[in-house]
């Protein structure tokens, strides 16, 4: 999961697992597998890392558990 804000400053907390696209427009559009779609105040680049760091945590965690 990471978190967004949309234009209006409210938080948001997509399951990253379920994007699809992800769009300059030049606002930033994140679009679901399910077709919803999600203007956010992030650029591509800060979501693109915010999926990586949340994937490695969820990796390098899962790997000490074992």
């Amino acid at each position: 999961m990471i978190r967004v804000n949309r234009l209006n400053g409210k938080e948001l907390i997509i399951n990253c697992d379920m994007i699809e696209t992800i769009e300059a427009t030049p606002d930033t559009v994140i679009t679901l597998v399910n077709g919803h779609k999600y203007v956010v105040v992030q650029d591509v680049e800060e979501i693109r890392d915010s999926v990586i760091a949340y994937k490695r945590k969820l990796y390098t965690e899962g790997k000490t558990d074992i």
